[in-house]
């Protein structure tokens, strides 16, 4: 399967794909860890148009297998932001491929460490990140704040 993958830049024609991702992941996936009301309150962060502005403010890649995004991750400047990968898919070396494609973004804007916020859901993911490039500073929330749009 992942030799299917690709991963790219997303564009304005994805906005609908990406959402549909993120939705997936937070209530199936984070629903795991935080309650109904915060994941609604999440959910409001990633509607149709909030996803175009985060298209426009940040890098955003995305994971596509066989023509279908599957998981996506952005970097704001020098802070990871937004990854997600479709509840099916997860465990298979999606999201690592994302975080490769942010680190080599960063990397050739000049970031020399990076910041990593994360849910109570990626911790046993996220301390495995970093590369020979950067320092990865790893910070767990306990409440999701760091997934809206800003």
């Amino acid at each position: 399967m992942t030799s299917e993958l690709t991963i790219r830049r997303a564009n304005e024609g994805d906005a609908e794909a990406v959402r549909r991702v993120i939705l997936a992941a937070l209530r199936q996936t984070n629903a795991k860890d935080y309650s109904q009301d915060i994941i609604a309150r999440v959910e409001q962060s990633f509607s149709p148009s909030a996803v175009l502005t985060l298209f426009r403010k940040r890098r955003v890649s995305v994971a596509v297998v066989r023509g279908r995004i599957v998981g996506t991750a952005s970097l704001d400047g020098s802070i990871v932001r937004s990854v997600f990968v479709d509840p099916e898919l997860q465990g298979r070396g999606i999201g690592k491929r994302l975080m490769a494609e942010v680190e080599e973004a960063a990397h050739a804007g000049g970031v020399a460490v990076l910041t990593v916020p994360s849910s109570v859901t990626a911790e046993p993911f996220t301390p495995g990140l970093g590369s020979r490039q950067f320092e990865t500073v790893t910070t767990v929330m306990n409440a999701p704040s760091s997934w809206s749009v800003r």
